[in-house]
């Protein structure tokens, strides 16, 4: 589940923005910083759920395709790690 520090980093990630607390009240924008609406605020806790789950994914296909390569050179993460890669 999000937090709100995880939505605003995710919305708006240049920043721009001051946040105390968890609750779209708390949300003060900088002037350079476009504000966000409380819907979309509220809407960038699940969009942001999403995200995350689709690039773990993303990241867990990518490490099993790289240990399937060195499986089939015949390698180990610890074989790396002796080589100061891993």
């Amino acid at each position: 589940m999000a937090e709100a520090a995880d939505v605003m980093g995710f919305l708006r990630p240049d920043g721009g923005y001051v946040q105390i607390g968890s609750d779209y009240e708390g949300i003060t924008f900088e002037p350079h910083c476009k504000p966000l609406t409380k819907e979309e605020y509220l809407a960038g806790f699940e969009q942001y759920d999403v995200w995350k789950a689709q690039r773990d994914a993303e990241r867990a296909a990518a490490k099993a395709a790289a240990q399937e390569k060195l499986n089939k050179l015949g390698l180990s993460l610890d074989d790396l790690k002796a080589l100061g890669i891993g």
